[in-house]
This record gives C-alpha cells, sequence and structure tokens, in this order.
C-alpha cells in the first residue's frame, strides 16, 4: 500500500482521483484550502480508513510522509482563479515549490497538474507538448497561464538540480460529475442554463473550438502517467474530438429538452480561438485513448447537475 498526497483533493478533479486512488488500495492525504474545493464532493470517502482529509494552503509549507503527491491546487476556471490574481500566482509558484521541497525531503515522485493553458491562444493547431506556446504575460488570465508556466520550469529545475522524480501533465478541458456550478466554465453554464430554460449566453460567435474530455479519461490517464517508469512528460491528456462552442450548446439543448434559447455577448480578451490536444504522445508512452464520448459524457453530467439544480 503506498501513501499519496493529493492536493486540491476535494476538488473537482481532485475528488475523483482521489476515490480512484482508494479504489486501487491506497492510504490517500487529501490536502485543499476549500477555496474551491468542498466537503460535500468527498464525503462519501470520508468513512474510508485509507481516506485523510487537511485543510491546508499549500503556500504555506506542510511536512508529511508521502510515496507520491498529485499536486492538483489552484483554481482552474477563469472566474476563480482571476478572483484573487495574486494568490493564483502563489499558489502555481510557492505552493509547488513546497510540493518539491516535501518530494526531495520524503523522496516521492511528484506529477504536476498543468494545463493547455501554457499553449496561451495558440498559433499552431491542434497543440503538440514541444510547441512554446503564445501566452499574454500581462493579461487578465496571465496569472493562471504563467503561474503554471513557471511551475512547469521549477520541476524541471528541482528535477535537474536535485534529482526529484517528477511527471508534467498537461491537462486539456475537463467536465463531469462534481463541476462546481458557479465555476463560470462553459459545459457547467450550459447544463445550467439548459436545465432552468434560461438562455444560453455564448462569448463571441461560438465558432471558437474546445475539445472535451469527461474526468474519468483523465484520471486514468493522470494515474498511468504517475505509475509509469522512465518518462516525466510533459504530455497532453484530454480528448482530441473538437467541437465549436455553438455545436455544443445545441448538444447540451437537445440532451436536456430545453426550451433555451441562445444569446450572443462579446469575447472576454485572450479567449484562445482554437483548442484541442496532439495525443500522439500519450497514445505512444501511456497507450492513452479517451473512451467516453462526449454525448455520453454530457448526459451523465447532465444527471448531476439536476441533483444540483
Amino acid at each position: 500500500m503506498e501513501t499519496i498526497l493529493v492536493t486540491g483533493g476535494a476538488g473537482f478533479i481532485g475528488s475523483h482521483l482521489c476515490e480512484k486512488l482508494l479504489e486501487q488500495g491506497n492510504h490517500v492525504i487529501c490536502v485543499d484550502n476549500f477555496f474551491t474545493g468542498s466537503m460535500k464532493n468527498i464525503e462519501h470517502l470520508r468513512d474510508n480508513k485509507d481516506f485523510e482529509v487537511i485543510r491546508h494552503d499549500i503556500v504555506e509549507p506542510i511536512l508529511l510522509e508521502t510515496d507520491k503527491i498529485y499536486n492538483l491546487a489552484c483554481p482552474a476556471s477563469p472566474i476563480h482563479y482571476q478572483f484573487n490574481a495574486i494568490k493564483t500566482v502563489k499558489t502555481n509558484v510557492i505552493g509547488i515549490t513546497n510540493m518539491l521541497d516535501l518530494a526531495s525531503e520524503t523522496k516521492a515522485r511528484v506529477l504536476q497538474a498543468s494545463t493547455s493553458e501554457v499553449y496561451g491562444d495558440p498559433l499552431i493547431h491542434p497543440q503538440k507538448e514541444e510547441y512554446w506556446g503564445n501566452v499574454n504575460t500581462i493579461g487578465l488570465r496571465s496569472c493562471y497561464d504563467e503561474g503554471k508556466r513557471v511551475a512547469e520550469t521549477l520541476m524541471m529545475n528541482y528535477h535537474r538540480q536535485h534529482n526529484v522524480d517528477i511527471r508534467i501533465i498537461r491537462i486539456f478541458n475537463t467536465y463531469g460529475p462534481r463541476m462546481a456550478e458557479n465555476d463560470g466554465r462553459v459545459v457547467s453554464n450550459f447544463i445550467i442554463q439548459a436545465l432552468k430554460n434560461q438562455d444560453i449566453t455564448i462569448y463571441g460567435d461560438g465558432s471558437q473550438t474546445r475539445s472535451f474530455c469527461y474526468v474519468d479519461d483523465l484520471v486514468r490517464g493522470m494515474i498511468t502517467l504517475m505509475n509509469k517508469d522512465g518518462f516525466m512528460g510533459p504530455v497532453n491528456v484530454g480528448n482530441d474530438g473538437e467541437y465549436t462552442i455553438l455545436e455544443l450548446a445545441k448538444m447540451i439543448i437537445e440532451l436536456t429538452n430545453s426550451k433555451s434559447k441562445i444569446v450572443f455577448k462579446p469575447l472576454p480578451s485572450d479567449d484562445p480561438c482554437k483548442r484541442r490536444p496532439d495525443l500522439t504522445l500519450a497514445r505512444k508512452e501511456l497507450n492513452y485513448e479517451p473512451t467516453i464520448h462526449v454525448r455520453d459524457g454530457l448526459a451523465r453530467t447532465i444527471e448531476y447537475f439536476k441533483t444540483v439544480v
């Protein structure tokens, strides 16, 4: 049995990861400051004797015995990460530094949840890992984009200087049950608006594209990367099906039998026009293949939001 630390473990993705790691027979320590994480996401795990919860902010150091560290601590939607931009940068930079120090101390392997946002508003499509990105360093989104880029830099430097065992995963748009209903992300926004028969708000003309990965597929990719020897990434994990935002809105209206109408509003600054992972490396190194089609995943997510709304 391994002891595994999951920072941000009460969040949307973190709670699914904790659940899977417990299923696989590990002892899981969930660390979360509960800014965007929620106790209800992990309520069903609290009775498991191999599950511990610690309320802690990783901007402050923490000392624990652990074999592996998954660092997921950071608000991931623009509404939340722009709410306190300085704190977002600190979580990404000081937080990962503290986790790398802990990994160095305990000889743990550490996985950083990086993001497709490191590619910015990409000038190449789809995005390959060797692409350096097109990021506005002073824009509204930069607290998150640049924070995650620096975190990758710190990961590589701790590996080179201190021989820390690292893994870097670049996560593309992920959705599924336990998404926060107030996070302003496109899938949760559209589903809630559709279930309430409210107008569905599209920013821009709806021609911008995204790829949507169901959370179970992502978690499988994360665990596979963490457990693979001799490959540290960075590696894209997501779903390479590509949809326009307008197509997504229409699909959700259909799946919910909603009476919602679609309305258009101005596009926010630095919003990427296209986003789709090149999964060649993940397929080669991790034998990774997304298995859940967007319609099936959306249907499951809609069922979850019916209980919330």
